[in-house]
């Protein structure tokens, strides 16, 4: 049951974090133009609170900014078919293991057994469980290779707050423009506020950028279970950060550079491969979860969209710009009608 946001201080409880959200204000679809859409600027400093368009970000950072993006790409993972009885199965890739193996979560009647084979009917495409952990299946194909299989007849697996199918639209714009690395089952939202001509003109600001890449898994979308979020147990999600973007990033620091990361994402990947202040080329799975209280090495400002109740990503723009600060913008953010969650508006924290 939610309630309105009420918390004082450092808050440590899940029930700090809820609020209610008129679901009209829940955006079901793309704005025509990716650059359409409104921007919250809060300003921890003066601990004010700005509307502005997305458009206007050019004018809000400086040639002393290094924007920090997140270069996943979404794959259509969500699949359709049919047990060997003959129910109804939905699956839902979370990671592709290998050119046979992938990681996933089975929505059906009954959850298969191991052993059990299932039929994706719009591919043919034959698989076995093989394994299982939690709700998490692994399963392997016997005849094609699930990635192929995905991008051919996967279905864009939009947020469970999204109620409508996905189109042909969703295709482009569930997706940034620059992501080019395959693997994310969730897009990394902020990104898809730009288009190419804004990140020309940021450019052309002499606004610099560069790249790591963080494959968003489906439990981005999982609710925080427990009430004392420090016993809350994150989603694995695998990373990686280039020679290049470490080298940019740490020579951003020494130079008294601002950080922008581009996405709740971009943060995590950033704060989890910091070693006393710089950022270290590496790869592998993050479980970092970032809440009130939490010191912040490389994160300086954050551009983001507006999220769930009661959920991590909440958390995390908490503990950047505080609590009380977020509650406020969240509460002028409902009075102002402004468009929540993937397809919503954005705020920039400063």
């Amino acid at each position: 049951m939610t309630r309105p946001w009420s918390w004082v201080g450092t808050a440590v409880k899940k029930s700090d974090f809820e609020f209610d959200l008129p679901e009209h204000l829940i955006a079901q679809s793309p704005p025509a133009m990716r650059t359409d859409a409104r921007l919250m600027v809060i300003d921890r400093q003066r601990q004010t609170i700005q509307h502005q368009r997305f458009i206007d970000l050019p004018t809000l950072l400086t040639p002393d900014d290094l924007l920090v993006f997140n270069d996943t790409r979404v794959i259509p993972a969500r699949l359709f078919g049919q047990k060997e009885s003959g129910g109804k199965v939905e699956v839902l890739f979370e990671r592709v293991l290998s050119s046979r193996r992938v990681l996933a979560q089975i929505r059906a009647n009954r959850s298969p057994s191991l052993g059990a084979h299932l039929l994706l009917t719009e591919s043919r495409a034959r698989c076995q469980v093989v394994a299982r952990e939690d709700r998490f299946f692994e399963l392997e194909f016997l005849d094609k290779d699930p990635a192929v299989i995905a991008e051919e007849y996967g279905h864009m697996p939009l947020p469970p707050y999204i109620r409508r199918p996905d189109g042909a639209e969703d295709r482009a714009r569930y997706q940034t423009v620059y992501g080019k690395r395959p693997g994310a089952v969730a897009a990394p939202t902020a990104g898809l506020h730009f288009d190419l001509a804004l990140l020309g003109k940021l450019e052309a600001c002499g606004v610099r950028s560069c790249h790591v890449t963080l494959h968003v898994g489906a439990g981005t979308f999982q609710p925080v279970q427990v009430e004392s979020i420090a016993d809350h147990q994150m989603h694995k999600e695998w990373f990686e950060i280039s020679e290049d973007t470490a080298r940019a990033v740490n020579e951003n620091q020494d130079s008294g550079g601002r950080l922008v990361a581009v996405g709740t994402t971009s943060v995590r990947t950033l704060e989890s491969a910091c070693v006393r202040g710089q950022l270290a080329a590496q790869s592998g799975d993050t479980q970092i979860f970032i809440y009130p209280g939490f010191q912040f090495q490389l994160t300086d400002a954050l551009v983001t969209n507006f999220h769930l109740p009661g959920s991590t990503l909440l958390m995390l723009v908490s503990a950047l710009a505080g609590t009380d600060l977020i509650r406020e913008a969240y509460q002028q953010a409902v009075a102002e009608e402004y468009r929540f969650f993937s397809y919503g508006d954005a705020m920039l924290i400063a």
